[in-house]
């Protein structure tokens, strides 16, 4: 299997590293979407994060990546209870694809040769525990969004249909990108992402050409390459292991949840999912960065990652949402 393009070799985009980085900390977090630029790294940070993590364990012949028997879904062939350890999944939904084919359904070729009626799960079975990629997410059709909407919400794939009522754990980080030069998310979905970023070309040559280097070099040598960066990349991953271990042990004073509260009162965030995500953030980076209480710049870092994308639109502001916040961030903090 090829192998992906190591992490820590993409050039620039912080922002979208990180953002990454963190949901990778703390799953709960709620996904990520990276708006911006055809050709920028989105796809290539996606898989890069993927191969990072850490192998989970899962029962033999299990179709939803169940780890323990309680957790098998009974409409399942039976396991042997035997586990094994596999990569974290991370699976595409292209568009185009078919509600059968996200959700799952009725396994045909099964009931045509043995007369059984037996489910065939989707894409959404097969994320679990994993990842659920959408690129050009903004141009997904509507039937599919709403589904993903109540499975993101609910953490299960209920599927209703065909004299079929199957139910399976769908609990996955969701990761879309897009160029909204294409089309709108709509705000729905957009306020189920837990981070936003947005992504630009490089402009500067110097980062453009170091871009290429890196990008020739991989491809010309892949194993060389991946031996090049395999040390920067298992320094990611350790820090990764050690803040989700430590995240629980995050303290999180009454100054920061005031200072969070107050900062999405002056954005003039809709409900309390700003709050919510800003706090969990800021404790999944002071996690990663070996801190062991969230400050101050904790959430001047990823304020405009969780809050961006909860913003009204002001036809008198000009600046854009990530200027907004992070202006807003200076005046409150001042």
């Amino acid at each position: 299997m090829k192998q992906p393009f190591p992490f820590s070799a993409i050039v620039g985009q912080e922002d979208m590293k990180r953002a990454m980085i963190l949901t990778a900390v703390d799953p709960g977090i709620g996904g990520v979407l990276v708006f911006g630029d055809r050709g920028t790294g989105k796809s290539t940070a996606v898989r890069a994060l993927a191969a990072l993590l850490p192998e989970i364990a899962v029962l033999e012949g299990s179709p939803t990546n169940a780890a323990q028997a309680a957790d098998h879904p009974d409409w399942a062939d039976p396991v042997s209870g035997k586990t094994r350890r596999v990569p974290t999944p991370v699976v595409d939904l292209p568009l185009g694809a078919t509600e059968d084919r996200v959700i799952g359904a009725l396994d045909i070729e099964r009931a045509l040769t043995r007369g059984e009626k037996a489910f065939e799960p989707g894409l959404l079975a097969r994320a679990n525990r994993g990842y659920l990629y959408i690129d050009e997410v903004n141009l997904l059709e509507d039937h599919i969004v709403d589904l993903l909407l109540d499975v993101a919400q609910s953490g299960e794939n209920v599927i209703e249909r065909e004299g079929l009522s199957i139910r399976h754990d769908a609990r996955f980080v969701l990761v879309g990108s897009g160029n909204p030069e294409e089309g709108e998310l709509r705000p729905q979905l957009l306020d189920r992402f837990g981070l936003s970023v947005e992504v630009r070309s490089p402009t500067d040559i110097e980062e453009r050409i170091e871009v290429i280097r890196r990008r020739a070099a991989f491809d010309t040598d892949p194993d060389a390459f991946l031996k090049k960066w395999r040390r920067e990349d298992t320094r990611i991953r350790k820090a990764i292991l050690t803040a989700r271990d430590a995240l629980s042990g995050i303290a999180t004073p009454d100054d920061t949840l005031r200072d969070c509260a107050r900062l999405c009162m002056t954005l003039g965030s809709d409900g309390l999912r700003g709050e919510l995500t800003l706090l969990r953030a800021a404790r999944a980076l002071a996690a990663f960065e070996g801190q062991s209480t969230v400050s101050r710049h904790h959430l001047r870092t990823v304020a405009p990652m969780a809050l961006c994308h909860r913003l009204r639109r002001d036809p008198l502001d000009e600046a854009g949402s990530t200027a907004r916040v992070t202006r807003t961030v200076e005046d409150v903090f001042a």
